[in-house]
């Protein structure tokens, strides 16, 4: 078997902790709220971390940068499988094949983190299209967790699935109704949920409801949304249990320098919106030039990061022509970059959004409407103009404008082409102080202030991320001690327990302050409960 990469293996007193193994899926939407849950989990609950990407899904190096975990949390890459017989479009098959053939490598890995740090692993969470890890975690005996970056209406739509294949032949498969209900009265049009969803003949389908059954083998689900913000929308549950433990957004860092915020100091404070759309997809060029025509037409000042549009076989040909199609900017209208010139800028480079956002310039984000851009935007209170292009993103897109308040939504032609005086317009009643583009404004504020207070130790957020965490120490100090027990013999199995027994109690007297408490949790009172309890 080939070695891993790896790096980041903490402190030496890391080995003493529970240890948990988190797994991410390719994407900055998934890989970045994965890593910020790893580091809390260091900081705030003393675990130990390892994040464990895959050779084959890679990223960009500069993502995993951004996520800026600190030392103690450890990562490892898994070795490169053959996928050399899945087809280029494979869809989510190709993620479930990835980890499938991946496990061998997965139970290695996890057996020597087992072994080095010589305490029982205490957890495994998986991203929610790495479900097949849940296969590792039963075989180990440690809670099998799924994180799901995106929100609950999404989770919502899942068990809407299950349900309406609930007691069918293997094959049959059955259409979603034209309303879908998502509960707490949230529905949405058939047409708006993702596209995978309303199809059954698609290939990628049974393999769709397959996965969603396994995740009725977790222990639990970790989301990345926080229950203030989106109670409405979910109302009803999906999986249970089920624990909202977000938003988890990336911190902010003086290593995010870049020429992007150097333009944003020199701006007057409220005045500029920006312009990100995502790295998994792309506009067509059509959108791409109504997108440019809406913002110039706007008036505003802009930061535009700007991707290569999803160009036709027709455009391409045109393109080779003459010109530098690779460049994204050569794909803008002719003359915008010169007409705006003087309160725009337009980039191709990565961008730190988080800190663009969080700019006093910055007063409204065009955004795709991925989740982890949602949230970073929530975080940061700036309101939104959507502009969803696949995957759930019309369903956040008309989450956040009817039930949540914090953003504009253009109407798109039935193309789906938003033109340019609908974003114009869009772009306008926010910067302009339009009556509705007000009532927005002051809602994100109002959600940002609700987000910051998830995440505190009283909060919603940080409340579920305890009790998931208390259960994991409770269950990895029982197995601790049935270790330790079988390692000395039945002859000193009493003395492990009644010592563990008796260091829980002087933690309780001294109030969770003794020498053997590490920082608010104690692994010797959970591992007594945990005894006590048999």
């Amino acid at each position: 078997m080939e070695s891993y990469t790896s790096s980041g293996t903490g402190s030496a007193a890391a080995t003493e902790r529970p240890h948990v193994v988190l797994l991410a899926s390719p994407g900055a939407g998934h890989l970045i709220p994965l890593a910020e849950l790893a580091r809390r989990l260091v900081e705030h609950h003393g675990f130990a971390a390892t994040l464990v990407t895959f050779t084959n899904l890679s990223l960009p190096a500069h993502v995993l940068a951004s996520c800026q975990l600190p030392a103690s949390v450890a990562t490892a890459t898994l070795p490169a499988v053959d996928i050399s017989d899945l087809p280029a479009n494979a869809d989510i098959d190709m993620y479930v094949q990835v980890t499938r053939r991946s496990l061998p490598n997965l139970r290695t890995l996890v057996g020597s983190i087992s072994s080095t740090g010589a305490r029982p692993l205490a957890a495994l969470v998986s991203d929610f299209l790495c479900s097949e890890a849940l296969l590792v975690a039963a075989e180990l005996g440690v809670p099998g967790y799924v994180f799901v970056p995106t929100n609950l209406a999404w989770l919502a739509l899942r068990r809407q699935l299950l349900e309406l294949h609930h007691g069918l032949a293997p094959g049959e498969y059955h259409d979603f109704p034209e309303v879908v209900e998502l509960g707490g009265g949230v529905s949405m049009r058939r047409a708006d949920i993702p596209v995978l969803y309303r199809d059954p003949k698609r290939l990628a389908f049974p393999q769709l409801l397959e996965d969603s059954r396994r995740y009725l083998r977790a222990d639990g689900l970790l989301v990345n949304t926080f229950v203030e913000a989106f109670k409405l929308a979910t109302e009803g549950g999906a999986f249970p249990p089920v624990f909202s433990v977000g938003p988890f957004v990336r911190p902010q860092s003086d290593v995010d320098a870049s020429p992007c915020l150097e333009w944003l100091d020199r701006q007057p404070t409220g005045s500029v919106v920006y312009v990100s759309l995502g790295s998994g997809r792309a506009l067509s060029l059509e959108q791409t030039t109504e997108l440019a025509a809406g913002i110039e037409d706007s008036g505003q000042r802009f930061l535009w990061v700007v991707r290569m549009p999803d160009l036709t076989t027709s455009e391409l040909e045109t393109a080779a022509a003459g010109g530098n199609k690779d460049d994204p900017l050569a794909w803008l209208p002719e003359g915008f970059l010169e007409r705006t010139a003087g309160r725009g800028l337009a980039v191709t480079a990565w961008a730190p959004q988080v800190r663009a956002l969080s700019h006093p310039a910055t007063a409204a984000f065009v955004s795709h409407c991925g989740w982890n851009s949602t949230l970073e935007s929530v975080r940061c209170g700036v309101p939104m103009v959507t502009l969803p292009l696949g995957a759930e993103q019309k369903m956040n897109a008309i989450i956040l404008e009817g039930i949540l308040g914090v953003a504009l939504r253009p109407a798109a032609r039935g193309d789906g082409v938003v033109v340019r005086e609908e974003m114009s317009a869009a772009v306008k009643e926010l910067l302009v102080v339009g009556e509705k583009g007000g009532a927005v404004r002051s809602r994100a504020g109002h959600m940002q202030q609700a987000a910051v207070r998830a995440c505190l130790p009283e909060g919603s957020s940080g409340r579920a991320l305890h009790e998931v965490a208390t259960k994991w120490k409770a269950a990895w100090g029982h197995r601790e001690v049935n270790v330790q027990c079988m390692q000395r013999g039945k002859s000193e199995s009493l003395f492990v327990i009644f010592r563990t027994i008796y260091l829980a109690i002087e933690c309780f007297t001294f109030g969770h302050h003794s020498k053997i408490c590490n920082q608010s949790q104690c692994y010797s009172c959970q591992t007594a409960t945990a005894v006590y309890l048999q």
